[in-house]
């Protein structure tokens, strides 16, 4: 068992008002995330056992913690034991975290490739408390990594709370960040062109963000100019070295001259051959 929670002075846990007044948390996933945070340090308590200690009967349950991982309150990955026994491994934050933070946190604590750790707190931690290993079962797969269009929509709504989003819509949402990021837009940009003259009152959030990010999308990023062709040396004699165009093997003023010698030599032959005309004519007459 893992907690990693930002500590209380004394004998009290620290509860921001977004999870107070969150309105897509119902009151039995407010009651399950209040009540996991406040465990004391050594406690291992699954969520099913807080629910049961809580009065939150299965169904209710069910929902609350479909609520809480939704809103990345929760996270929970299914992992095989060492007799092959599946088990379910949960974090507990107290700020929603996407997917790749909680990763991050869960991996730190317990690497893939080390030996399950003792039961216990970690020490020097900052935001929420993954669990261990409690045996819940849950038909529920591991949670697909967040994309960069994700971590960019995470990053600016985090901190702007009029634009606060649920794992729900920042999920729906990511393959327009996304093409921001692929059309060369930086995060700066997209948070600028976001956050900027935001009314007072949000009621939309994800319809605002939607409209703004489909609205204001970037052009295409121009393609890349070819890069240009190597130089080589001139074939006309000259021993200049020229960058050709095309494939093109002398040099422009070779290719001019021999153009000239071309024409000269048309023209003389043209004149020969008049010449030729004129005799054959004055010769019959």
């Amino acid at each position: 068992m893992f907690r990693h929670v930002i500590a209380p002075t004394r004998f009290y846990t620290q509860i921001s008002n977004e999870i107070i007044r969150h309105p897509r948390l119902s009151s039995d996933a407010k009651c399950l995330l209040l009540w996991q945070l406040s465990l004391p340090e050594g406690v291992d308590e699954s969520l099913s056992e807080s629910a049961r200690r809580a009065g939150i009967r299965k169904t209710a349950f069910g929902r609350a913690k479909r609520e809480l991982l939704a809103e990345g309150y929760v996270h929970e990955w299914k992992l095989s034991g060492p007799r092959g026994r599946w088990s379910t491994t949960q974090l507990v934050s107290n700020v929603p975290l996407t997917t790749a933070e909680a990763l991050a946190i869960r991996d730190e604590q317990c690497p893939p490739t080390a030996a399950p750790p003792a039961p216990g707190r970690p020490a020097d931690q900052a935001v929420g408390h993954p669990q261990g290993n409690t045996g819940e079962e849950t038909p529920n797969p591991p949670l697909p990594p967040t994309d960069r269009g994700a971590d960019a929509l995470t990053s600016v709504t985090r901190s702007e709370r009029r634009l606060r989003l649920s794992g729900r819509d920042i999920r729906a949402l990511a393959p327009l960040a996304t093409e921001w990021l692929a059309r060369g837009a930086t995060l700066a940009e997209l948070r600028e062109a976001l956050t900027s003259g935001l009314p007072d009152v949000v009621r939309s959030p994800a319809g605002l963000t939607r409209d703004r990010l489909t609205r204001k999308m970037p052009d295409p990023a121009p393609e890349p100019t070819p890069p240009p062709n190597p130089l080589r040396s001139c074939a006309g004699g000259c021993g200049r070295v020229f960058r050709p165009v095309t494939n093109e093997a002398a040099c422009r003023q070779c290719r001019t001259e021999a153009a000239a010698d071309d024409a000269s030599g048309a023209i003389a032959a043209t004149r020969r051959g008049m010449a030729a005309i004129r005799d054959i004519l004055a010769a019959q007459t």
